[in-house]
């Protein structure tokens, strides 16, 4: 049977606001909320006094203040505000994520403007996938906000376009719509991993250069009653996916495209941070590993070596450029490659495609140097651990062939 959420009368929503300059706006959330049907609960990150007339939070200021290892006296004492800004998000955050650990809150909403809404999402963003999360913010649409503020979590912007300064009729209504739909949320059932061998949850990289390939293997472990959620590799989306690993919602992963391991070595657009490519291994899950676009760095044209442009290159569109990276730094990739996968508690194969790594540098295009590609075979099959089977293809990674072994490897890493 599918699993059910808490009624609406036994849901908590937290409520993370800032009393000192948001108290009327957070109250009347909280108001509708109640209204909603739903019990609220105001966790306070004001670092200034929040008004004597207004109700105090169910979890205030010096709680949060406390729980960041400080006192809210030092808090509105100092004037170093980058650092006590920190010491409450801290805070903010350790209290959240043991309520709802707990069982104690079941959804979150944050109210502010910049430095409200910076706060709010960075405690929400520590939160597991699938709790739900909305930041409703008069600063949502400003470029490179809203960008920040989701990350890489599982965040609804609720952009008020007015300021969130006094009860005007059309602000309230605004407040009234979110606090109906982080109610409605609150209701959705959480997120779990099955346990059932004939309905396994793969976690699937792809890439719009493995697109057919990532596309065949989807298909094919749907065909197997298999649950198949794709990543998009382009530095978020994958990154997002070893937290959902480590929070346990996958039984195994089909890393097609892992390019963001060594785009972190150099700082490229699709960096997906030092962490990439490590939780399966910790969490002893299963894991297939192919080089798609790893032989590619994409760094910021702003940053752009003079060496990059002799460099052969392939433009993806007018704002993207794969260059191929050099034999060192093949070797590099390889090496935090083989770092990573050795540290694996569970079972590993490697697949390499001896005709080209996608759809970019297939044999003819001027990218494809099959030359350079074998210095990162090479250094795997000399720095793997001997357990993990390097399996190569005689195709390209874009060809039916080269999907097909990846089910076989896969039918026989789970069996």
């Amino acid at each position: 049977m599918p699993r059910k959420g808490p009624e609406l009368d036994r849901a908590t929503i937290l409520i993370i606001s800032t009393l000192d300059t948001k108290g009327e706006e957070t109250l009347y959330l909280k108001n509708s909320v109640e209204k909603a049907g739903a019990r609220p609960v105001i966790m306070d990150l004001s670092m200034g006094t929040p008004n004597a007339d207004l109700p105090p939070a169910e979890i205030p200021s010096s709680a949060v203040a406390e729980a960041g290892g400080s006192t809210i006296n030092a808090i509105r004492a100092s004037r170093e505000r980058s650092k006590i800004t920190a010491t409450m998000i801290e805070g903010a955050t350790a209290i959240a994520k043991e309520k709802q650990a707990s069982g104690e809150i079941h959804a979150v909403i944050g109210l502010g403007g910049s430095t409200g809404s910076l706060m709010a999402t960075e405690v929400m963003r520590a939160l597991p996938f699938g709790v739900p999360k909305m930041m409703v913010s008069s600063t949502a649409a400003l470029p490179g906000l809203s960008t920040r503020y989701i990350g890489k979590g599982d965040i609804a912007l609720f952009h008020t376009v007015i300021e969130i300064s006094g009860l005007s009729n059309l602000l309230k209504q605004a407040l009234d719509r979110a606090a109906a739909a982080i109610c409605a949320m609150a209701t959705v059932p959480p997120p779990s991993v099955t346990q059932d061998t004939n309905n396994l949850a793969v976690a699937l990289t792809m890439l719009g250069p493995c697109e057919h390939c990532a596309s065949a293997i989807r298909k094919g472990l749907e065909k197997k009653g298999y649950q198949v959620t794709g990543f998009s590799a382009a530095g978020i989306s994958d990154a997002a996916m070893e937290d959902m690993i480590r929070q346990g919602l996958f039984n195994a992963v089909i890393d097609l495209a892992p390019g963001g391991v060594g785009e972190a070595l150099w700082k490229g657009m699709r960096s997906s941070g030092p962490r990439r490519m490590e939780a399966a291994g910790k969490m002893g899950i299963p894991q297939i590993i192919a080089p798609c676009s790893v032989n590619f760095m994409t760094p910021r044209k702003s940053q752009y070596k003079p060496e990059y442009h002799e460099r052969r290159k392939y433009d993806l569109d007018k704002h993207r450029t794969w260059i191929r990276i050099s034999p060192d730094e093949m070797a590099r990739v390889a090496e935090a490659f083989a770092e990573k996968l050795n540290r694996a508690k569970g079972p590993v194969r490697v697949l390499i495609p001896e005709k080209g790594w996608s759809a970019v540098d297939k044999p003819g295009s001027n990218v494809y140097d099959p030359g350079e590609d074998h210095i990162f075979e090479e250094i795997l099959e000399k720095t793997l651990n001997p357990a993990i089977t390097i399996i190569r293809v005689n195709a390209n990674l874009e060809d039916p062939e080269f999907a097909e072994a990846v089910l076989a490897a896969f039918r026989d890493i789970v069996s």
